[in-house]
Order: structure tokens, then sequence, then C-alpha cells
């Protein structure tokens, strides 16, 4: 799947053959101001991980994976200025911070855009192409989580359409809450 965003760039799942593409993106995301509300690795963790951590990562969500993809926004001179990635969760599965999966969703996670590439529409665009994904494979809704104290992040994600379902997790003791937001599925529970 893959769909142009005026004439500068095109959306598409990544390549496995992309990794240290996949790899660079992700130091400099962890490199951002608002990093630390954002992820949940360091610059120093991720920047010491081996080649064959981010082999591994870029095969399972890239274009044939199943349970995992990663896309990106390729602006016309090759460079990838938005990613996210989209994994599935299945219902009776416990998630990353141990809580119970209650139905078969999508969770956006990783997401980050390139500073001159923002203010453009391509995160909307590009939720879109995610949201569709996870639709694809019969995911109910599809969720992501944001720091409360991340404003620009919530901002974007809620002209992406995603509201808040009224779920809060506290990340690391002292460090503030996340907040769950959501797409629902059309006709699905809500």
């Amino acid at each position: 799947m893959s769909v142009q965003v005026g004439d500068d760039y095109l959306i598409r799942a990544i390549r496995p053959d992309e990794w240290a593409t996949v790899r660079g993106l992700r130091l400099e995301a962890l490199r951002d101001p608002v990093a630390r509300l954002a992820f949940l690795e360091t610059y120093e963790q991720a920047v010491g991980r081996p080649d064959v951590f981010w082999q591994e990562r870029a095969a399972q969500s890239a274009e044939e994976a199943g349970g995992a993809r990663q896309f990106v926004a390729v602006a016309a001179d090759g460079a990838w200025a938005v990613s996210l990635t989209v994994l599935m969760e299945e219902a009776g599965t416990t998630d990353w911070a141990g809580e119970a999966v209650d139905r078969r969703q999508g969770h956006v996670v990783g997401v980050f855009v390139r500073p001159r590439h923002r203010g453009r529409g391509l995160i909307e665009a590009l939720f879109a192409v995610g949201v569709e994904w996870a639709w694809e494979r019969g995911a109910e809704r599809v969720r992501l989580f944001v720091h409360e104290d991340n404003g620009r992040a919530r901002g974007a994600y809620r002209k992406a359409g995603f509201v808040p379902s009224g779920v809060t997790t506290e990340m690391v003791e002292g460090e503030g809450r996340e907040l769950e937001l959501v797409v629902e599925r059309a006709g699905g529970r809500g």
C-alpha cells in the first residue's frame, strides 16, 4: 500500500533492507526536545543496540510482516519525513503496561515528524494509512498513548481524529501520566 500526498511525498511501508534508515530516524527522534515525554527509551539506550536489533526491527514491521507495520512519508528527495508504527494487539493478551487487551486493536507507537516537515498535514495522512491498515486486519479500534505534557503531539493526534478514552497510566513514577487516545471503527463499540 502506498499513497501519494501532493507532488512531494509518498506514504508507504518500510522494507526490511532499510534497517539503517530506520535506525537513523529513531536516533534522530530520540534527540527531539520532547523525546523524554514521547518515547520509552533514551538515545543512549538505542545508539548502543547492535545492527542485528535494527535489522530484526525493520523486518518485523516491514511491508511483508504480519503483526506490525511501520509507515513512512518519503519526500521527493528520498528523505523520510514522518514515521509511525502500528502494532496489532489481540483480545485476551496483555499489553506493554501489563493491562488486559479486551478487543483486537491497533496500537500506534514511535510517531515522529522531522522538524522541517511539520505543519504540512503529513501526520494526518500517515495516520489515515496506518489506521486503514489496522481496519484491514480486523481492528475494532486504534489507540495510542501520549504524555499529558506533550501538547504538540496531543494536538496532532486530535487533528488525526483521536479522542481521549478516559484511560490513563503512569509510565514512570513521578514522570506524569500518559493519556490513551483512540479512534473507534465505525459501527464498533465505544
